[in-house]
């Protein structure tokens, strides 16, 4: 028996997915558009084949990287089967359970919420009103209406191209567990608009000037519709660690020993410590998300190539803490391009990189859906087989 990691970096795409036009998204390319615009060096994620993925999925070599790079992983790309390019539909998939429902969404218009749902929250949260109501940035809305929020104790709600509801309100002044509260309801009332998530966005700070979102966002996902590699895993008895909002995007099903950490760095030393104990026959699954909350979404290039310098900086601690018989994979969930139009994440292919000390270098090539990725780890670790996907070992 051997243990298995799984490292996902939220939205780190490397290209527009085959249905990228259906999205609006003919033509995204996160890394490849960020390498271009601020340079990028990543030279142990580029011995596990990066540039090889992101050539293959793109059809173009990353600018500043070189096709001769000597490998020591295993390299391919998926390319998403499920209807969304959302955070749930990602992570699900990866786990062998591809969305193949419609999500609910709401209109591009002022107001997007439907009325019956915003009375109900209001009635039932016993709420003064709520601001916003609208497609919007979490920043620029917190920015436009926190101050207001704070004079009359109105939660902020807004949307985005994703199937969610987003509830900003400030940590000091409204109570971190009164915002917890709202959601919860707006949760339980959105079950029939099948919206993927609630989140809670708590801020703090004493005007526009200095609002600043924290670590305690919390995500309300609806469970997936059939067991995921974590719940198969859970269910035969198996070690499972999760790390970071992995609990909360798996709605707390199959996900085990949950961990919490704010910042792509905690996230990293949390996974570290993590990994020694490990039992055989585990998991440990991370999230890290700030690449695509701190830097995609808000549009910045730069933030997001030194992210993503400090996190292959990192990565050779993980690699030593390996031993014979471990897997990592390293993957990502969607795109979030942040040199493209818009705030939202982009329908792209991920990469799919992996190292098993002593196996040879080489490249698995394109996988048609995510849930390869999942059903290789069952295989791996000895399980049945999952519903969906098929293993390349």
């Amino acid at each position: 028996m051997s243990r298995a990691f799984l490292f996902i970096l939220d939205s780190v795409g490397i290209g527009g997915a085959p249905d990228a036009e259906r999205f609006g998204d003919k033509g995204s390319n996160t890394l490849g558009h960020i390498a271009a615009q601020v340079g990028l060096s990543l030279p142990n994620l580029a011995s596990l084949g990066l540039a090889h993925a992101a050539q293959a999925a793109s059809g173009h070599m990353l600018k500043g990287f070189d096709a001769g790079t000597p490998l020591k992983g295993q390299w391919g790309f998926g390319v998403e089967k499920s209807n969304g390019k959302d955070t749930p539909s990602g992570h699900w998939e990866i786990a062998g359970v591809p969305v193949t429902f419609d999500w609910g969404y709401f209109p591009k218009t002022v107001p997007c919420f439907p009325r019956t749902l915003t009375d109900a929250i209001i009635a039932r949260a016993e709420l003064p009103g709520l601001l916003g109501n609208t497609h919007a940035s979490g920043t620029d809305i917190i920015a436009e209406f926190g101050e207001e929020h704070m004079e009359t104790s109105k939660p902020i709600i807004y949307t985005s191209a994703d199937s969610v509801i987003q509830i900003a309100a400030h940590e000091e002044t409204f109570g971190l567990e009164r915002l917890y509260e709202v959601c919860e309801i707006a949760r339980e009332l959105s079950y029939e608009l099948n919206i993927g998530r609630v989140i809670a966005r708590p801020f703090v700070g004493a005007d526009a000037r200095d609002f600043t979102r924290t670590g305690n966002r919390k995500d309300y996902s609806i469970p997936p519709p059939s067991p995921t590699l974590l719940d198969c895993l859970s269910a035969a008895g198996r070690e499972v660690i999760s790390i970071g909002k992995i609990g909360d995007i798996y709605a707390h099903s199959g996900t085990g020993t949950e961990i919490k950490a704010v910042g792509n760095d905690a996230l990293f030393e949390a996974t570290l410590a993590a990994m020694p104990d490990l039992k055989e026959g585990g998991l440990v699954i991370t999230n890290f998300v700030d690449f695509d909350m701190l830097y995609g979404h808000r549009r910045d290039a730069r933030g997001y190539g030194a992210a993503l310098e400090a996190f292959d900086a990192e990565l050779p601690q993980a690699l030593a803490r390996l031993k014979p018989g471990d897997l990592l994979i390293i993957t990502a969930d969607h795109g979030c391009d942040p040199t493209w139009r818009g705030t939202d994440h982009t329908r792209e292919c991920v990469p799919i990189l992996t190292f098993a000390p002593g196996a040879a270098p080489g490249s698995f090539g394109r996988r048609d859906g995510f849930s390869d990725i999942g059903q290789t780890i069952a295989k791996h670790l000895g399980i049945a087989p999952l519903e969906h996907g098929k293993s390349w070992l």
